[in-house]
């Protein structure tokens, strides 16, 4: 255990004793606890393996690279279609939690061996990903801005891509383009 990392598991308004026994579990695997994101995360020499997070209506173990473990148990949630990655273990109760123990721990192990087997995650390139009208009419009518949005790196480009594309109608579209047309010009990310 980690000391840093007490006080979220302190802190825990809700899910307590279901935090608690996660961090059991994946304890027992063998893995460092480091606190990342503000979050328990569980490490493998210095490479991420689970993290442990809680939500209002769940807790949840995270498996940086779920999308390469096999799901026998269907238990591995995708959190949205845009997440690539990651996969989550969700829970609502202890009971939930100490009955599925021994599947949580072989997805944990299984995990592990997925690191130190060197696998990689196939992201999908910029370039699988639509550009919205809109915005591409702002790039083709202003050769500075496609400039600087093809300087970005590709995921504050896939970050830009999906939200540009997430509004429904044009005219939100067009409002959230305007909106970071100077953020993309001064190279940031969404988020920058």
């Amino acid at each position: 255990m980690n000391p840093k990392v007490d006080f979220f598991f302190n802190k825990a308004e809700q899910w307590q004793q279901e935090l608690d026994k996660l961090r059991m579990i994946v304890l027992d695997c063998g893995l460092n606890e480091e606190l990342k994101w503000g979050c328990p995360c569980y490490t493998l020499q210095n490479d991420n393996i689970v993290l442990i997070h809680a939500f209002k209506e769940y807790c949840a173990i995270l498996f940086f690279k779920g999308a390469l473990l096999s799901d026998p148990h269907n238990m591995l949630i995708q959190q949205s279609q845009n997440v690539q990655a990651a996969r989550q273990m969700r829970f609502t109760s202890l009971i939930e939690i100490i009955e599925k123990e021994s599947f949580i721990k072989s997805y944990i192990h299984q995990a592990i061996e997925v690191e130190r087997a060197g696998l990689k995650v196939d992201f999908k390139k910029t370039s699988e990903y639509s550009v919205p009208e809109e915005f591409q009419q702002k790039l083709d009518s202003m050769p500075d801005l496609k400039e600087a949005f093809e300087a970005l790196t590709p995921g504050r480009q896939r970050g830009y891509l999906l939200h540009f594309s997430q509004a429904k109608q044009s005219k939100t579209r067009e409002a959230r383009i305007e909106k970071y047309m100077q953020h993309i010009l001064n190279g940031k990310g969404l988020d920058d």
